[in-house]
């Protein structure tokens, strides 16, 4: 199951990172001075992320 991990970092942020199921972190966020904040960071991925597209930088300009 994937999961949002909220944690306080040595500086005293707060972050997230995004797990698979597997226990591999796919991402991890910026951090915030508040856990409010980061919470809803994460309610925001949560809500808009489905109609996220790529964007492929990769291919070759003709």
């Amino acid at each position: 199951m994937y999961k949002f991990e909220v944690y306080k970092d040595k500086a005293g942020e707060f972050r997230f990172r995004f797990k698979a199921s597997n226990g591999q972190t796919m991402f991890s966020s910026e951090g915030y001075s508040s856990k409010s904040s980061a919470m809803a960071a994460v309610e925001s991925i949560q809500k808009n992320a489905p109609a996220a597209q790529v964007d492929d930088q990769t291919t070759a300009l003709a």
